[in-house]
């Protein structure tokens, strides 16, 4: 997703995207903040090694690398801190893989870039990669002599060819029709490509949660702005999870991890439990910013580890 201008002294050179106007329009600036605590974490668990992976007694651990492409979720972005690469849920699902290896060396290549599209992934444009783009450079990757195996790949792409069709006047529905329909051929492409250059790899493939949801606090207008949305999310994770199955891919269900779809409003509760959850994990109802908080992006890496470890 794609996040507000800011300085990003360690990550690749990111030009501005047209995403902002939403985020800047003084509907959603009014946006109340829900002060709704998130209780306890999901529930931890070990990712167990592979039977292949284990070492016979006095052997060198093994090492290997998780590698990571996708748009501002994958690069760890939050509007205080800018980019993250080491943090985020990449840098969660790098500590829960070592938690689970003991033992082994595991490293990260993080290639996220915020505000990138399906198609700037594959072409560049917009951050700077050696290799032209970040697809070129994940590929390049893979193709690394003397260097440990890239054992786990995640990829988050789709949201941002889905939110230039939002706006807080309703959802442009042709238009998110057409970003779907582009997510899902560039997207079985680019999964084609890393599950051939990668073969043995666990590839986990995220689909999103809907920050737009927050409109619902805006009134009766707002309200169906955030149904409207949800459709709209739902097709572009609906093709997310079908590419994933055809292309040799898991699929992350970060949207039910948000409960999405539970427009449910519990006895005593002002608000429905979706967008309770987007006050809680996201900056979405306090910033009018889309990304997830530090809560957020747990939820995001056990929504992943918890695929790698079921697969």
């Amino acid at each position: 997703m794609d996040p507000l201008p800011t300085d990003r002294a360690s990550s690749p050179d990111h030009a501005s995207s047209p995403d902002h106007a939403w985020y800047a329009s003084p509907v959603v600036a009014v946006l109340a903040v829900v002060a709704l605590l998130l209780a306890g974490g999901l529930a931890a668990w070990l990712l167990q090694p592979q039977a292949q992976d284990r070492q016979g007694t006095g052997d060198p651990p093994r090492a290997f690398r998780y590698l990571a492409l996708g748009d501002s979720l994958a690069a760890g972005y939050q509007p205080e801190t800018g980019d993250d690469k080491n943090g985020g849920y990449v840098g969660a699902v790098l500590a829960g893989l070592r938690s689970a290896n003991p033992g082994r060396e595991i490293t990260a290549v993080n290639l996220g870039c915020s505000g990138e599209t399906t198609q700037t992934l594959v072409d560049g444009g917009l951050c700077t990669y050696p290799q032209g783009s970040q697809l070129q450079q994940a590929l390049a990757q893979l193709r690394v002599k003397d260097a440990p195996p890239v054992e786990v790949i995640t990829i988050d792409i789709g949201a941002n060819d889905v939110i230039a069709c939002i706006s807080p006047s309703g959802v442009d529905g042709g238009c998110a029709a057409a970003a779907v329909t582009e997510v899902s051929d560039t997207l079985a492409d680019v999964l084609t490509k890393l599950r051939t250059a990668a073969p043995q790899a666990k590839i986990v493939v995220l689909d999103y949660y809907n920050p737009f949801l927050a409109a619902w606090l805006l009134g009766s207008r707002g309200e169906q702005v955030a149904k409207q949305s949800t459709t709209s999310l739902d097709s572009l994770n609906s093709a997310i999870a079908a590419v994933a199955a055809a292309n040799g891919a898991e699929l992350a269900e970060v949207s039910g991890a948000f409960s999405t779809n539970d427009f449910t409003v519990a006895s005593g509760s002002a608000t429905p439990s979706n967008v309770q959850q987007i006050c809680q994990l996201t900056w979405m109802c306090s910033r009018a910013d889309i990304h997830a908080n530090d809560a957020g992006y747990e939820v995001l890496a056990d929504a992943v580890l918890a695929t790698l470890k079921a697969s």
